[in-house]
């Protein structure tokens, strides 16, 4: 670990404790003139009816409505053209709103992967977002194999897992996600949607033994409680990140969800709210450290 890099998490440490940061690690935000566009084809391959516009200033407004102090804000490009534009949509909104945290995105066919995840250490983006089935490659691809070797442990990876196809037919599933993390065992790596949207069994399966966390964006309205209870008491409460998924969902109503359908005591819903703090301040500073903000917490 660096001087620099001990400096700012000792002095991130000091001046705010980790629990007390509520982050809702995912979320997604489009340039307002594609916004309607994209909401339509999510709609299209989930039949799910988005709830919020997925512009900007409608995400702030649910972080604000839930009371949490941050939003974590995923992109991932589509074609190996697509790298550059959407890390400098990122990197420009990680300037321009505080309460953002964006996490770059990576394809295996680009032609300047190094330089690429360069410029985003150098801009303080923290983490990458893969969705191997939106962009066209799968898990166990020896070219994404290839990628991995290059981030190593220098970013936060967060990835899709899981769709309605077969696990084995599926670019993404918990039986890949599992192989790449024994393969690649430094970097963190968080399988979104409880590990495997629509895969919840295999998730139990491959992944809930590993060292991997899981965010709960995308799984209240698919699991019976049943489930739900199978997943939180496998991975743990200590590696269970929320997440909304907006704009498809609503942070508030998934607080609300989580901790009646689970009977969250107050301190555990705070420790689950809390989690990815913790795990972006191991990384870097990524957070600035405001009062945090009023909150009632009988309201959830």
């Amino acid at each position: 670990m660096t001087d620099h890099f001990q400096t700012a998490v000792y002095t991130l440490s000091s001046v705010w404790h980790p629990a007390l940061m509520r982050i809702d690690v995912h979320t997604h935000v489009f340039h307002h003139k594609i916004a309607q566009k994209v909401l339509t084809q999510l709609e299209d391959h989930y039949s799910i009816r988005p709830i919020g516009t997925g512009i900007v200033e409608d995400l702030l407004a649910h972080l604000d409505a839930a009371e949490l102090d941050r939003g974590v804000v995923l992109t991932a490009a589509t074609t190996p053209s697509q790298v550059i534009p959407a890390n400098n949509w990122a990197i420009s909104m990680k300037h321009a709103h505080e309460k953002l945290i964006p996490f770059g995105t990576m394809h295996p066919h680009s032609s300047q992967i190094e330089a690429e995840l360069d410029r985003l250490e150098k801009n303080g983006i923290v983490g990458l977002k893969f969705h191997p089935d939106f962009q066209g490659f799968r898990m166990d691809d020896s070219s994404f194999y290839e990628l991995m070797e290059i981030i190593d442990d220098r970013f936060i990876c967060l990835f899709h897992v899981g769709d309605t196809l077969p696990p084995e037919l599926n670019p993404s599933c918990p039986q890949k996600m599992a192989k790449l993390r024994m393969t690649f065992p430094k970097p963190t790596i968080v399988a979104a949607h409880m590990g495997g949207y629509c895969h919840w069994e295999e998730s139990l399966k491959f992944l809930a033994p590993l060292d991997i966390y899981v965010d709960s964006s995308s799984t209240t309205a698919f699991v019976d409680d049943v489930m739900l209870k199978r997943l939180f008491n496998s991975f743990g409460i200590d590696r269970i990140l929320f997440g909304s998924d907006y704009p498809l969902f609503d942070a508030n109503n998934e607080i609300n969800q989580l901790q009646q359908r689970l009977k969250l005591s107050e301190p555990n819903l705070e420790k689950i709210l809390g989690n990815a703090g913790k795990l972006l301040m191991h990384h870097q500073a990524a957070l600035s450290s405001p009062a945090p903000s009023n909150r009632c917490c009988s309201k959830h």
